[in-house]
Formats: structure tokens, C-alpha cells, sequence
């Protein structure tokens, strides 16, 4: 089962915001002065209005006219000036925005590479991918779209409520008084909305997980009969995205509706006190008529802020699981300590699955043995060994030993329950994630060909690396169809180009660990797809180009055992032997037995 990926909280969003601020601090003052001018530029015309209408009431001479004449022209002035104004204050916000999304998505991938590999080994690929596309991109589109034009309405907002209580104070109370049921259905909503979008990015998470690993493993699916099942999952994943959507959807019906109500009180409201107060002398009729028109074009601002409210209440939510990912334990400042040799040391290790599920192939048979069920027993019992700096070490043992386990572990992807396992004096685990891959490669028969070219796939373990390199690489393992290929290192590999084989890509992935050139290199069923020929010509290959250096190999055919420098034999989580070839034979012990039961002796 996998582990969810932790959700940011509102304070470390706040944080994340400010500082995304402070790093283009200069734009956002700009756009900020921008959205004031523009707004002051947008109370003018109301004001000149009611000036008007005091005029022509008090005055119809030729002066008035005039007078008219001119305030008219400053309100065509006064507009033209508002639209310049909010238009670049726009275009501002919005290259603002892209910037801030750029910054995100950059520190997203950072965090995402920076990822504990135990971390990543127990994620939802699903969650993952959702947060770093879906999420993302709302984050994205909140920076450059909403955020600037709700920058620009609060800003006219502001100025409005300002202007209105500025021009008659008891007008502009009783008009903002209406608004009273905006405020209680805002609040109403915003109490509801982080936490139900929350869950709603949570269910397109797990649907997008359970279409992805069905997907992947359609022939599994197809071969043993488990359409029914899946369909049942999947159903049960649109069920819960689709409750989770219906009730944010429910949520904005009750907010919208009531916001369209509640528009119009405002104006309602000044009209009826304003007659009221016209007829008994305490205010002028252009205060009223100013005022109302004020309180009108309050709609307009307030209309794309509440607009906008829906997509940035889902934007935070995107927010917080982006952000989420610097919560992830392990992915804080990692030990500066530096491993002081090559030497890796397993000490007193225990280590136990949560679930069934998450045990590599072989680990199963263990884990079966506990049936408290609140935890699975454990795989591995309390293994001691010594790996000395530039040996060859096989591990061998019958299926379920616990040998991809103990790889699992010397690899850093998982922590050991108990004991240790230190490379040069440093728990591996703890190592940063660039320091750790040159330290300790873990090579599996599971492998990734990229949509690219074969050179910019083999320069992922070494940007620097020459074409020499990356073809003295290839040759080390083997891999002789590169000579077939139409472009040769420029081919693109991929489903919309040259399709590599089970073999070819396994072989492709080897040469990925020479070019990497770690410390240790870990062999876990690594040649497990070439045939038995192929797979002992690209062993001596390898262990040729890693002379000098630590490989630790999971032996699943004797004869890799047979020439390592020595073998440790593990049975039920245990090292029960180790030593040399020709001395466990002698023994006459468990690795005698299976050297005897690999020659059919």
C-alpha cells in the first residue's frame, strides 16, 4: 500500500506565497501602484457625475453648459486613463505570475529528484504526477490570471468603499451594511472550500494511480482474469472523485447565487436612505446619485473577485500539496557528514514490510510467516556483514531469504527497523540524494527507456560524458545493436521511436552504471533478462569495467557466485555462511547443497 504524500499547511502556503513575493518584489510594487492609479483614475467619473447633476439642477446658463461640457470631457479622461492603467497593471501581473509559476515548477522538479528513495519507492506514482501537472498548473494559472485581476479588483474595491464613505458617511454605511450577506456566505464557503478541494485533488490522485498501474499491467490483468477487479477499483476511484466534485460544485452553487442577490441591496439600500434624506435637506442630490453609481460599479470588482474566489480557494489547495512536498521526511538538510571509505557495514539489521505488497519479489514468503496482522513479521532477523571496499560479494539463498531486501537496504531505499547499515560510517539512508548516487547504485531488471534520443538517455548518469565515453559504455555491456541503429547515438528511443527490447534496454541501463562509475554497485537480478550466454558475457563485461570497485551481486544463477571474491548465504533473514567458493563447498553446508542442486548432483 502506498504512503500519501503530506499536504502543506495554510501557514507554510502563506509563507510560500510571501516569499515568491520577495523574490520579485520589485514587479509587485509596481503592479501595485499601477492598481491604485488606476483605481483613483475609476472614482473620478462617479464624482464628476454628481457634480454635474448639482450643476444642471442649480444652473442652466450658458456657464453650465461649460461647466458640463468640461467635467464630461474629464470623465472621458479620467476613464481612458482607468482602462491604460489596469491594462498594463495587467500585463504586469501576469508576466509577475509567470515568473512565480516558473520558480514553482522548477523548485517542484528540485524537490521531486530530491525525494528519500524509500520516500519515492512508496508513493503513489498517481499523487505524485497529479501534484506535479494538475496541481501545478492551477498554481500556475492562479499566479498569472486570477491573482493579478483580484489584485486589481480589491484595489478598485477599496477605492470605491473609500470614495463613498468619503462622500457622505451615512450613505456609505448604510450601503455598505448591505453587504453583510456577502461576507456571511464568503465566510460560510471559505470554511468549507480549502479542505473539500483538498480532498478532491486527493481523489483525482488515487484515480489517477489506479488508471496508471492498470494500465501498466494490462497483460497481467488480461492473464489472470483480474478485469473484474480492476473495474471495481476503478469504479469505486470515479465514485469518490466524482463525490468530492459534486460537493465543491454544491458548495459554489450556494455561494454564487447568493452573491448575484446581495449585488444589488447596496444600491437599493443608498437609493431608499438617500430619498429619505434628499426630502428632509440632509444631503444633496449629487451625493445620492454619486453615491449609487459608487456602490454600482462596486459590482464589477467584487464580481471578479468572487469569481476568481472559486479558482484560487482550488489553487491554494494545488498549493498546499505542492508545498507539500518539502514536508516529506528526509527531504530536510541532509547529513553533512562524508562517508570516510568505501566500507559498508550491516549491523544487528531487522527490517519488517507494513504490507504484504510492498516486499520486493522474494520477500513475500518471509513476511507471511506473522499473522498479528497489524504488522507483517519480519523479512530480515538480524543480519550482520562486512562488504570490504573493492570485493566482489555474492548473495545467494533460496526464494523469500530476504536477499532483495538486504539490497534494498545497502541501496538506501528503505531504513532498517533496527540495526544499521552505514556506508564509510554514515547510515546510507541519510546520504543526500546526489552524494548517494555516487556512492551506491542498486541496478534491478526493472529499467526506464526515455522518450529521447540514445545519447541523451545514456547522459543522465554523466552530462559530461563524450560519444567515446557513451560507446566505450555500450561495448562494456555488450551492447553491439547500437551498430544497428539509423542515427546511431542520435536514434530516438521511445514509443514514437526506435523500440528497444527487454534485453536491449536492460543492457542500456547497465551502461547508464558504468557511465555513473559509484563506489558500489548492487546487482539485483540485473542480467535477469538477457539469456544465460548473453548474461555471463555481460557479467565478465561488467566485472571488468567495475574492477576496483564494490559490487555486491544477488546471485540468482551459481555460477555469479562462483567467481566472486566471496558469498554470504542468507536462509529465513539470516547470513548463515559466508566465506570463499571453494570453502562453503568444502563445508558441505547450505551452499554446498545448492551448488550440488545447481549441477544436478
Amino acid at each position: 500500500m502506498s504512503t500519501p504524500l503530506p499536504v502543506a499547511s495554510a501557514a507554510r502556503v502563506r509563507r510560500a506565497v510571501r516569499h515568491e513575493v520577495a523574490a520579485d518584489r520589485g514587479a509587485f510594487v509596481a503592479i501595485l501602484l499601477l492598481n491604485a492609479l488606476a483605481a483613483g483614475a475609476g472614482l473620478v467619473g462617479p464624482w464628476l457625475l454628481g457634480t454635474i447633476v448639482n450643476t444642471v439642477r442649480s444652473s442652466t446658463g450658458p456657464a453650465a453648459v461649460s461647466t458640463v461640457d468640461r467635467l464630461a470631457l474629464l470623465i472621458v479622461v479620467a476613464t481612458l486613463a482607468q482602462i491604460v492603467l489596469s491594462r498594463h497593471a495587467l500585463r504586469l501581473g501576469a508576466r509577475f505570475g509567470e515568473r512565480a509559476a516558473a520558480r514553482i515548477r522548477e523548485r517542484f522538479l528540485d524537490r521531486t529528484l530530491a525525494l528519500p528513495a524509500a520516500v519515492v519507492e512508496h508513493t503513489s506514482t498517481g499523487d505524485l504526477t497529479t501534484r506535479g501537472t494538475t496541481d501545478v498548473d492551477d498554481v500556475a494559472t492562479a499566479l498569472r490570471t486570477a491573482a493579478p485581476e483580484v489584485l486589481i479588483a480589491s484595489a478598485q474595491a477599496l477605492f470605491i468603499i473609500g470614495a463613498v464613505l468619503v462622500l457622505d458617511p451615512l450613505l456609505g454605511v448604510c450601503g455598505l451594511s448591505c453587504l453583510v450577506v456577502i461576507t456571511v456566505v464568503l465566510r460560510w464557503y471559505l470554511r468549507r472550500a480549502r479542505p473539500g478541494y483538498i480532498a478532491e485533488g486527493a481523489a483525482n490522485s488515487v484515480l489517477a494511480e489506479v488508471l496508471a498501474t492498470t494500465a501498466d499491467g494490462a497483460r497481467t490483468v488480461d492473464a489472470l482474469r483480474l478485469q473484474q477487479r480492476r473495474l471495481d477499483a476503478a469504479e469505486a476511484a470515479i465514485t469518490e472523485a466524482r463525490r468530492t466534485r459534486l460537493h465543491t460544485l454544491w458548495l459554489r452553487s450556494v455561494l454564487f447565487p447568493s452573491v448575484d442577490i446581495s449585488y444589488a441591496l447596496p444600491v437599493v439600500g443608498v437609493l431608499l436612505v438617500g430619498g429619505v434624506l434628499y426630502d428632509h435637506g440632509a444631503v444633496d442630490l449629487g451625493a445620492v446619485v454619486a453615491s449609487a453609481i459608487y456602490l454600482r460599479q462596486l459590482i464589477g470588482p467584487l464580481d471578479t473577485v468572487l469569481l476568481w474566489v472559486e479558482q484560487l480557494q482550488s489553487s491554494t489547495a494545488s498549493y498546499a500539496r505542492v508545498e507539500g512536498l518539502a514536508a516529506v521526511p528526509g527531504t530536510g538538510p541532509a547529513t553533512a557528514a562524508e562517508p570516510a571509505d568505501d566500507r559498508i557495514e550491516v549491523a544487528g539489521v531487522r527490517y519488517a514490510y507494513r504490507r504484504h505488497s510492498e516486499a520486493p519479489d522474494g520477500a513475500h514468503d518471509s513476511a507471511r510467516d506473522d499473522t498479528s496482522g497489524a504488522r507483517a513479521g519480519d523479512v530480515l532477523h538480524g543480519v550482520d556483514l562486512d562488504v570490504r571496499s573493492g570485493e566482489r560479494l555474492a548473495v545467494v539463498g533460496p526464494s523469500g531469504a530476504g536477499k532483495s531486501t538486504l539490497g534494498r537496504l545497502l541501496a538506501g531505499i528503505d531504513r532498517p527497523r533496527a540495526g544499521t547499515v552505514t556506508a564509510g560510517g554514515v547510515p546510507v539512508a541519510d546520504l543526500p540524494p546526489e552524494r548517494m548516487r555516487r556512492q551506491i547504485a542498486l541496478v534491478t531488471q526493472e529499467h526506464h527507456v526515455f522518450q529521447d534520443t540514445l545519447r541523451n538517455n545514456l547522459l543522465i548518469a554523466r552530462p559530461s560524458a563524450t560519444d567515446a565515453r557513451l560507446r566505450a559504455a555500450l561495448d562494456a555491456v555488450h551492447a553491439r545493436w547500437i551498430d544497428d541503429l539509423p542515427a546511431g547515438l542520435d536514434t530516438d528511443l521511445g514509443s514514437d521511436g526506435h523500440h528497444l527490447d527487454g534485453p536491449q534496454a536492460q543492457q542500456l541501463s547497465l551502461a547508464r552504471v558504468i557511465l555513473a562509475d559509484p563506489h558500489t554497485v548492487i546487482l539485483d537480478e540485473a542480467t535477469a533478462l538477457l539469456d544465460p550466454a548473453a548474461a555471463r558475457d555481460t557479467e565478465r563485461a561488467l566485472a571488468a569495467a567495475l574492477r576496483g570497485r564494490t559490487v555486491i551481486a544477488i546471485a540468482h544463477r551459481l555460477q555469479t557466485a562462483h567467481d566472486a571474491d566471496r558469498i554470504a548465504v542468507m536462509d529465513a533473514g539470516l547470513v548463515t555462511e559466508l566465506g570463499p567458493h571453494d570453502e562453503l563447498v568444502a563445508r558441505g553446508g547450505g551452499y554446498a547443497a545448492l551448488w550440488r542442486s545447481w549441477h544436478g548432483s
